[in-house]
C-alpha cells in the first residue's frame, strides 16, 4: 500500500550508503545506494570524511524519493543503522574536526597499551582494569586498536589540537543523528566499543566514572546515551531541507549494523543465530545473559531488543576479500588491463565458483587480510593462498575465497556453540555475500547447518533499522519480527562434501598454528 506510513531507512556501511522506503512491516518498496571512498593515510590509517557519509545520504534519499514510489508525506521516521567503531571528533556546533577514524583503523593500539598496562597484565592490559571491565561492560578494548577507546587516545595523542577542540568523540551512527537532529547521542550499543560503560542492565546502560577516568579520556566529551528505540525527536530544519521531507519526519535512534542486521534477519528468538556476510561477517544471536569469552574474543552486548543482550563473534573482513581479488588482482588498473567495464563481476565470479568442484581443486585460501578478530584476536595475521600449482586457475581461486571464509567461520562457530551452551542448526544468512546461491551452499556445506537465505538479503539491515523505527514508533513489537522477515530459500548441508571439507579445515587450522609466528614476525 503505497500511501501506508513508511520508514525512510539509511545502511551506511563501509563501501557505501543504502537509502531504503519501508513500510512499518518490513517490505521494502525500493532503495538506492551511493559509494563512499575510503581513505588509506601514509602511517597506515583507514578513514573517511563524515561529509560523504551525508552526501551520499542525501543523494540517495533525493533519487530514492524522485521515483515517486509513495508520496513524500507518508514517510513517518527516519532510522539508520551504521558501520561500527568508527569515531568522529566534533566541535560544539557539530561539525567534524577530522576524518572518521574506521573500524579497520588500527593506529591507536600502541596508545591503548600505554594507557591501559598495569603492573600485572593479562591480554596486554592491567589485570585489575581487566576484572573491571569484564563485570561491568562485559568486554574489554581490543589489543588491535581498532575500537573507538584506541581510536580517541590516537586524537587525544597524535592530535592534540583536535582533542582540545572536540566536544564530543560520536560514533558514526551518532554523528548521522547529530546532523539529522543536532542531538548529541549515542545510542546503547553504539558507545560499547568506548568500553565506558555500566551495561549489567541492559534497560539502563549508563556511564561508569570509573572507566571514564581510566579511559584517559575527559567525561565532558563523551554524548547522553539513548536506547535504539529511542525517539530522538523531528528532523531539524537543514536536515528536513537536505532530504526533502518536513520538520515533523521523527528520528528513532537506531542501531550500528551487526544489531540492525538481526532484527533485519529475523534472528530475533533467543539463541536464534545469523551470519551476516558483508565487508567483514560475524554471527549474533540474542541471548538473556551478559556474558564474556575474552580467550576467543566473545561477548553478548546491548542491543535493541529490550531484556536482551546480543552475542556477537565478529570477523574482520569476509566480502572485502573478494572486493580485494575484484580491484587489486582480476581488474586492477594498470597496463595489463587499462579498461574493465564489469558491471556485476560478483555474479560472474559465482558462476565461475560453481563450476570448481568441492575444495577448489587443492587451492586453500586463509582470508586474514586485514588481521582477525575473533575466534583469535591477532592484528598481524595476513590472507594466504596455498597450494598453487600450474594446473590450477582463476576459477579454482575464485572458489577458494570462497571456502576459506567459509572455513573461518566455522573455525568461529565452535566457541560460538560454546557461548550459547547449544548447537546451532541452523543460520539465517544476510548481507551482500548472502546474495550468491553458491556461497550460500557452501556455508552449509563446510558449517554442517542449515543455512536459511533471507530475502533481499543485501538490504537485512536497512529492514532491521525500519523495524527498530516501527518498535520505537510503538507500531509493531520485536517479538513480531520472525513473521515479518521471509526467505528466499533454505540450503541444506550435502554429506557427500563432509570428509573433504573436515579435512580441509583440519589444514586450515594447522595454517594458522605454524604461520602465526611467521606472521608476527613480519608485521608485528
Amino acid at each position: 500500500m503505497p500511501h501506508a506510513p513508511l520508514i525512510l531507512a539509511v545502511d551506511l556501511g563501509t563501501s557505501g550508503v543504502k537509502v531504503a522506503l519501508v513500510t512499518l512491516h518490513g517490505a521494502v518498496l525500493g532503495w538506492e545506494a551511493e559509494p563512499v571512498r575510503t581513505h588509506i593515510t601514509p602511517d597506515g590509517g583507514t578513514e573517511q570524511a563524515p561529509g560523504d557519509w551525508w552526501a551520499g545520504l542525501c543523494a540517495a534519499a533525493g533519487r530514492l524519493l524522485g521515483r515517486e514510489l509513495a508520496p513524500r508525506h507518508a514517510v513517518r521516521a527516519v532510522c539508520c543503522s551504521t558501520q561500527g567503531e568508527g569515531t568522529v571528533p566534533v566541535d560544539r556546533d557539530g561539525h567534524a574536526l577530522m576524518n572518521a577514524i574506521l573500524w579497520m583503523d588500527m593506529r591507536g593500539a600502541p596508545h591503548l597499551r600505554r594507557q591501559f598496562r598495569g603492573l600485572v597484565n593479562v591480554l596486554g592490559v592491567d589485570a585489575f582494569k581487566l576484572v573491571r571491565w569484564l563485570r561491568l561492560t562485559g568486554g574489554l578494548p581490543s589489543a588491535t586498536g581498532k575500537d573507538p577507546a584506541a581510536h580517541m587516545l590516537l586524537v587525544r595523542d597524535r592530535f592534540p589540537e583536535v582533542y582540545a577542540r572536540t566536544y564530543k568523540f560520536l560514533n558514526v551512527l551518532d554523528y548521522l543523528n547529530l546532523r539529522l537532529t543536532g542531538r548529541f547521542t549515542a545510542t546503547f550499543d553504539s558507545i560499547l566499543t568506548a568500553w565506558v560503560t555500566d551495561n549489567r542492565n541492559p534497560d539502563a546502560i549508563r556511564y561508569d566514572a570509573g572507566l571514564v577516568r581510566d579511559s584517559g579520556i575527559a567525561a565532558d566529551k563523551f554524548p547522553d546515551l539513548v536506547p535504539c528505540l529511542a525517539v530522538l525527536g523531528g528532523l531539524q530544519p537543514a536536515a528536513a531541507a537536505a532530504l526533502g521531507l518536513t520538520p515533523a519526519v521523527q528520528v528513532v535512534a537506531g542501531s550500528i549494523d551487526n544489531t540492525a542486521a538481526a532484527i533485519g534477519a529475523g534472528a530475533v528468538a533467543d539463541y536464534h543465530a545469523h551470519l551476516y556476510l558483508g565487508t567483514s561477517s560475524w554471527i549474533a544471536a540474542h541471548v538473556p545473559y551478559k556474558k564474556t569469552d575474552p580467550l576467543s574474543a566473545l561477548a553478548s552486548v546491548p542491543c535493541a531488543r529490550p531484556g536482551r543482550y546480543l552475542l556477537t563473534a565478529l570477523q574482520a573482513t569476509a566480502g572485502g576479500n573478494l572486493a580485494f581479488l575484484r580491484d587489486n588482482i582480476l581488474y586492477h588498473q594498470d597496463e595489463l588491463l587499462r579498461e574493465a567495464d564489469v558491471p556485476d563481476v560478483f555474479k560472474v565470479m559465482d558462476a565461475m565458483a560453481a563450476r570448481v568442484p568441492a575444495g577448489s581443486r587443492g587451492v586453500l585460501y586463509t582470508p586474514w587480510i586485514w588481521g582477525e578478530r575473533a575466534p583469535v584476536d591477532d592484528r598481524t595475521l595476513r590472507a594466504g593462498l596455498y597450494n598453487l600449482s600450474l594446473h590450477n586457475t582463476r576459477a579454482d581461486i575464485i572458489r577458494a575465497f570462497l571456502e576459506g571464509v567459509a572455513f573461518n567461520t566455522r573455525w568461529l562457530l565452535r566457541p560460538v556453540e560454546k557461548f550459547l551452551a547449544r548447537p546451532v542448526a541452523a543460520l539465517n544468512l544476510a548481507g551482500g555475500g548472502a546474495s550468491s546461491d553458491v556461497w550460500c551452499q557452501i556455508f552449509a556445506d563446510v558449517l554442517k547447518v542449515e543455512v536459511r537465505q533471507v530475502q533481499e538479503p543485501l538490504l537485512a539491515n536497512a529492514r532491521g533499522a525500519a523495524l527498530i523505527a516501527a518498535a520505537g514508533l510503538g507500531e509493531i513489537a520485536l517479538d513480531d519480527v520472525p513473521a515479518l522477515v521471509p526467505l528466499k530459500r533454505v540450503y541444506t548441508p550435502n554429506p557427500q562434501h563432509a570428509p573433504l571439507y573436515d579435512a580441509r579445515f583440519a589444514t586450515f587450522t594447522q595454517i594458522y598454528q605454524q604461520m602465526r609466528g611467521i606472521y608476527r614476525r613480519l608485521n608485528g
